[in-house]
């Protein structure tokens, strides 16, 4: 606007650069002085075009920079606006309902292998905590319907509910699945009886960490060796995995049947394949080489981390 007010005085009215900069100034801040010699009918017209234009401009940056003002004095409505909108950009995403220890633990699993995800839990003092960059949190009750439609509920592809309580859990899942019917359900359950119920309500599948725990425990005085190996098998260092999953279509772009022979992952990347599910759901441990891959299945694979890396340049993953 001033650079439009002063070529405008200085060509039509014909005043120098530094009356035309006086006047473009007196003009667009409306002030009301006088003219510094009287205008001819272009210039005239052209003061009036730049009033009516300027009044408006200068009146929505007033707005911008009052709203700006006052946005500063309130930093978490800013903070809560900017992860939003990271949160509107997300498409198959995974939810994570509570931020304790099991919540904690499927965050730290799910960055590890790359997974965007968001977390909704009311407690603000640990939003305030753990939030970063790669933890978006939304503060909220997830037993409300907004709150999960907020953090994506229809665009994303899981959603875990990590809660203590049981009774949570089951309000979460209900909600979940009658907003988002195509929605991946995970859920955590304290009590036995609790599994079933669960299930019942739209849960895909029930974790029972007591249970799991306990044998896992055992398991360490049974085959102390295997347990070991086994815990190894899925992380080797931080945010480095060393078991994958990959699908017919990575390892078979153009859609043709081949074995697992054909394919010679082992000598392309160096990853072994240690398992294979087929497109119904069934699953073959250690399959043989003459295996012949089909459409939607999975194959399971092992390696060292450079080896994934490997496996991950060569298949594009």
């Amino acid at each position: 606007m001033l650079m439009l007010g002063v070529f405008g005085f200085r060509f039509l009215a014909e005043y120098s650069w530094t009356d035309a900069v006086y006047m473009t100034m007196i003009t667009i801040s409306t002030v009301g002085f006088g003219e510094v010699q009287p205008l001819n009918d272009s210039a005239k017209i052209f003061t009036v075009i730049l009033i009516l234009v300027s009044v408006i401009v200068l009146g929505y940056a007033i707005s911008i920079i009052t709203e700006y003002i006052l946005s500063r004095s309130n930093f978490e409505l800013i903070k809560q606006r900017s992860v939003q909108k990271k949160i509107d950009s997300l498409n198959n995403h995974v939810i994570v309902v509570g931020f304790g220890r099991n919540g904690k633990q499927a965050a730290q699993k799910l960055t590890t292998y790359g997974r965007p995800f968001v977390v909704i839990e009311r407690d603000e003092e640990i939003v305030n905590k753990f939030h970063s960059d790669t933890n978006l949190f939304v503060t909220g009750n997830a037993n409300e319907d907004e709150v999960l439609v907020q953090a994506g509920v229809k665009r994303a592809s899981t959603l875990i509910s990590a809660l203590p309580d049981d009774s949570d859990n089951l309000f979460v899942v209900l909600s979940a699945r009658q907003i988002n019917p195509q929605l991946k359900i995970i859920s955590r359950a304290s009590e036995e009886t609790t599994y079933q119920k669960l299930k019942f309500a739209g849960a895909d599948n029930v974790i029972m960490p007591d249970k799991i725990g306990g044998d896992h425990m055992a398991s360490l005085v049974v085959v102390p060796d295997l347990v070991e190996f086994l815990d190894n098998l899925q992380v080797a260092t931080e945010g480095r995995v060393n078991v994958q999953q990959i699908t017919f279509e990575a390892v078979c772009p153009d859609l043709k049947t081949r074995s697992i022979r054909d394919i010679d992952l082992r000598n392309k990347t160096g990853c072994s394949i240690i398992g294979y599910k087929s497109a119904d759901g069934d699953y073959i441990i250690n399959p043989e080489a003459s295996l012949k891959l089909e459409r939607g299945s999975i194959l399971i694979v092992i390696g060292r981390p450079e080896q994934i890396e490997n496996l991950h340049r060569e298949f594009a993953i």
